[in-house]
């Protein structure tokens, strides 16, 4: 096991001493002790915002794109476009995280989001109407993001201790997971009273708040060597950095396991229209939508359960496992409530597996890793679900889209508890 002690690293700010565990119900609520961190509390309360503006926009630009062509295939085409810069940047963004200050970087992209979503809001209220333009705006702005993502990520290591990496990743997954949540519910809200381009303005506003946020993190920049590059060579030191240490490479095999496998999205459609449509297809098709993330918010709130939990890979582990169970029940409900429930619970594990993932990037990375490990995190995040709308779509035309959930379900299940057995630094790995 290679394990980097967090506490060996200078902190740019004395924290304020951690509060000990609470008592009675306090210790089944999300365990808030990283906001005792002035530094970590500013570069939470950031995302409280921009979890929201980011969601408007995600509904903003297909909706537009779909006004436009009436295309639903318009649509999917302009995800993938944004795909591609994505994975480039997030991959490229990992080693710039390792090579200069990371504050620094989290300001210039920040920046550039911010002013991509001003022009996709100069766009629209011109009225240009052009899905070539609505593309490449797309593509610059997950660019961005994907240069942003890792130094974010990463920064965390350097701000709370490494007993408190997975209650700092439960706040900050939760807070994502509730935007999710939000952000396309107040979208389609917003909508008819301020019309669309105004999503792309408030979006641009509240992402103002993450830069005035990070102007007052401390500097983070490299520790030991003084200079790195970041180019094609660092990039491929990260991904034989991941080789040759075990349980880093089978944290992300756990997640691709688990998305790739058992993320069923791209049935919900069907499922909604066919198997629970006695109970309204809108009505289902929003609420299995919804169950995922309203699971992982769950599972956040209440993240005082698990979060100081010391053997992070049986929690990676168990937590997979009990994601695959909650697709393979979800595929076997005939009916609505069960199902949701099933996807409930599938985000309550999910919400684990992304905490103590999370955690073992940053606690068992050295500090001039880290960067790029979380680039290589971003595109697996980005890019397993997407692999997974192709496989599920393609298993339920040809098998029944409850068969392919229900036997998605089962294999992850099943591969989980074979890497286990025979890789043990997973499940040996604890901090």
């Amino acid at each position: 096991m290679d394990t980097s002690k967090n506490s060996a690293e200078p902190q740019s700010e004395q924290p304020a001493p951690a509060a000990p565990p609470g008592r009675g119900w306090r210790r089944w609520a999300m365990d808030t002790r990283p906001l005792r961190r002035p530094a970590y509390r500013r570069l939470w309360a950031s995302t409280i915002v921009t979890a929201v503006g980011s969601q408007l926009t995600a509904v903003a630009v297909p909706k537009q794109i779909y006004d436009i062509t009436g295309s639903s295939a318009w649509v999917g085409a302009a995800s993938m476009a944004g795909l591609l810069p994505l994975i480039v940047f997030a991959l490229w963004g990992g080693a710039i995280a390792d090579s200069m200050d990371r504050r620094t970087l989290l300001l210039i992209t920040n920046t550039g989001i911010a002013v991509t979503s001003l022009l996709f809001w100069i766009q629209a209220v011109t009225g240009l109407g052009s899905v070539s333009v609505l593309m490449l705006l797309l593509a610059v702005q997950q660019a961005f993001w994907g240069l942003n993502a890792p130094a974010r990520s990463a920064s965390i290591a350097r701000l709370v201790p490494e007993d408190e990496l997975p209650a700092a990743n439960a706040l900050g997954s939760t807070v994502m997971q509730t935007g999710q949540v939000i952000g396309p519910l107040l979208a389609g809200v917003l909508i008819p009273v301020v019309g669309l381009p105004e999503l792309y303005l408030l979006d641009a506003l509240a992402l103002c708040a993450t830069v005035w946020a990070v102007h007052r993190l401390p500097a983070l920049p490299p520790l030991g060597a003084s200079k790195r590059r970041a180019g094609l060579r660092e990039i491929a030191a990260g991904f034989r950095y991941i080789s040759g240490h075990a349980v880093l490479l089978l944290s992300f095999l756990a997640d691709i396991v688990a998305m790739v496998l058992g993320m069923p999205r791209a049935l919900f459609p069907q499922l909604a229209a066919e198997t629970y449509a006695p109970y309204g297809e809108g009505l289902a098709l929003g609420l299995l939508f919804a169950a995922i993330p309203i699971g992982a918010v769950l599972g956040g709130l209440f993240s005082g359960t698990f979060s100081r939990a010391r053997r992070h890979g049986w929690m990676v582990i168990g937590s997979v496992v009990a994601w695959g169970l909650a697709v393979t029940g979800f595929g076997l409900s005939g009916s609505l409530w069960p199902a949701v429930a099933f996807l409930a619970l599938a985000g309550v594990a999910d919400m684990v597996s992304m905490v103590f993932r999370g955690a073992i990037l940053l606690s068992a990375a050295t500090d001039e890793m880290r960067g790029r490990m979380q680039g290589v995190f971003t595109v697996v995040v980005a890019g397993g679900p997407r692999l997974a709308d192709v496989l599920h779509g393609t298993a339920g035309s040809a098998f029944g889209p409850r068969t392919a959930v229900a036997g998605g379900g089962v294999l992850v299940v099943l591969l989980t508890l074979v890497l286990a057995a025979a890789m043990p630094a997973l499940r040996r790995y604890r901090v």
